[in-house]
């Protein structure tokens, strides 16, 4: 009787030790939540975000706040979020160049691609467009192309840094077409924009929300569309099928966490943001964006990660583009 009496204490000691050692994990989330969006304040997937961030903080109960970290390919940001705690209170935007192109670009990346990131779900596919400056008088892609090659280094586009998926095009564009244009860095489409109404730049690659603003002014005109059909906001301008460019890269946006993220958390951002990703008012908004909702599961937005990091090196090889390595 004596041993099970000191068995029992033994037992309840033991106990309490572990309940102070490990305490019970709160209830998530109990605090605001931080989104980092690897883009400047005012591009369209900004603008999406906030608008998203508005309606998940009422579903998950607290607020979700945003912080821009812009610039670099969104190195600077993917690097942030890698390096949060996994607690499900950092979350990131993540898109091509994060996971796809930088690691294939890039020597010695502040973070890696394959293992840092906990994947919660693919957010929307971009419709991008072929932009110039109205000033520079051409109103093709055949008349730009003429240009070009009569005048190969006259030119300027707005990029997002050297690399980045706006540069890619660049440098597959003079490729195709035996010219020299030069990229110039901004952090995002709204600015690169506005770099095109004040004739910093003379064209660019950016998602078709960015400049429509820039159309209204009529400081601005859009030559062709990389849609699989012509956009609404673009009815009569061709796509880039139809103007001849086969370029095969695609846009895309998504939602990670840091590595080792709780599975239960991912899973449940997963659920509210796949369904107000597939709420028909919302997919309405995001097609006012010129963006496709395209959410998906935890695994299948994994399973995508890897298959466009196979469609990065076909295009990468189409544009003989050297690996360079990364320096802040």
């Amino acid at each position: 009787m004596r041993r099970t009496r000191i068995a029992l204490r033994w037992l309840t000691l033991c106990l309490l030790a572990a309940a102070f050692a490990t305490p019970a994990r709160a209830a998530w989330p109990d605090h605001p939540i931080k989104l980092i969006v690897l883009i400047a304040p005012g591009s369209v997937t900004d603008v999406i975000m906030r608008a998203a961030a508005n309606e998940l903080g009422p579903r998950l109960g607290q607020p979700i706040i945003i912080e821009n970290k812009g610039g670099a390919s969104g190195i600077l940001g993917a690097q942030s979020c890698a390096q949060a705690q996994p607690d499900g209170y950092t979350l990131c935007t993540i898109y091509h160049s994060t996971t796809s192109y930088n690691p294939l670009l890039f020597d010695k990346l502040p973070y890696n691609a394959d293992s840092d990131f906990t994947p919660i779900t693919r957010l929307f596919l971009l419709g991008e467009g072929l932009f110039v400056t109205s000033s520079l008088g051409v109103n093709s892609v055949a008349e730009l192309k003429a240009r070009v090659q009569a005048k190969p280094d006259a030119l300027n586009f707005a990029t997002l840094g050297d690399g980045s998926f706006p540069d890619l095009f660049r440098v597959w564009l003079n490729n195709q077409w035996g010219g020299r244009i030069v990229g110039v860095p901004y952090k995002g489409g709204a600015p690169a924009a506005q770099a095109l109404m004040a004739e910093e730049v003379q064209l660019t690659r950016f998602g078709i929300g960015n400049f429509a603003g820039a159309l209204q002014s009529g400081k601005v005109k859009a030559l062709a569309v990389h849609t699989a059909m012509r956009s609404p906001l673009l009815p009569d301008v061709p796509t880039f099928a139809e103007v001849g460019l086969d370029y095969p890269g695609q846009g895309w946006w998504g939602l990670a966490g840091p590595k080792g993220m709780p599975a239960d958390i991912a899973a449940r951002i997963n659920q509210e943001v796949v369904r107000l990703f597939r709420d028909p008012k919302f997919i309405a908004y995001l097609e006012t964006q010129s963006v496709v909702s395209a959410p998906t599961t935890p695994d299948e937005f994994a399973r995508f990660i890897k298959d466009d990091r196979k469609a990065a090196e076909k295009l990468i090889g189409l544009a003989r583009t050297p690996k360079t390595e990364y320096k802040e």
